[in-house]
């Protein structure tokens, strides 16, 4: 049974780390008037660091995402572990949370979307270099428990959109309640579920199938 949802939940990371590559493909080409930067203020798209910032977060997210999942995975991947963790956890520090950062405080929503988002990359900072620290003293535990969470918050780009979805099919919410209660429930309900599994021992069982001698 375990093996089946943790198949189906793979499988679903790869899939959406698929479909966000598709919607990425035509910000390459640096139009500001395209799908999320046309909801933007001329005063917001003319400020270079906040399109910089934009750049940075959708490349270094999407490789972050599809990257993290094959660090749960044993094979093919489990040799490459630390290598895999290595640039995850990085990637993380130093360019997707960093530049989430910049993009929350030009959040829409109002100070309710802008503190959302603010602290969703505050955290994702501080889990990843918990995890990074644990590794650093050998608690391999406590760091695959970590790791756990920052995946979980990192996996928030996910639960957004389906979150966003199942709010407005079965409860015809309108956009702006929809868009508020995700903001914070994508990442939040992530890390309640994170530990839910953290305490009914995946850390532990992902110690024992992984085999990886970091």
């Amino acid at each position: 049974m375990y093996k089946t949802v943790q198949t189906i939940f793979i499988l679903s990371v790869i899939t959406f780390s698929g479909l966000m590559f598709t919607k990425i493909i035509p910000y390459l080409g640096l139009s500001d008037d395209l799908g999320f930067l046309s909801t933007k203020t001329d005063e917001v798209i003319t400020k270079k660091y906040y399109l910089l910032a934009f750049y940075i977060h959708i490349t270094s997210s999407f490789w972050v995402m599809l990257g993290g999942i094959f660090q749960f995975i044993n094979v093919p991947f489990g040799r490459y572990h630390k290598v895999l963790g290595k640039i995850y956890v990085a990637s993380v520090l130093f360019l997707a949370a960093p530049s989430g950062l910049v993009l929350a405080f030009f959040a829409n929503g109002g100070i309710t979307a802008k503190v959302g988002f603010t602290m969703q990359c505050l955290v994702w900072w501080l889990v990843s270099y918990k995890a990074f620290r644990e590794i650093k003293n050998q608690q391999w535990l406590a760091h695959t428990q970590w790791m756990i969470r920052s995946y979980a918050v990192t996996l928030a780009a996910m639960s957004l959109r389906i979150g966003s979805y199942l709010m407005v099919y079965f409860f015809q919410t309108k956009p702006i309640e929809t868009y508020l209660t995700v903001t914070w429930l994508s990442w939040v309900g992530n890390l309640l579920i994170a530990e839910i599994l953290i305490t009914n021992g995946l850390g532990e069982y992902l110690i024992k199938k992984l085999k990886v001698k970091i």
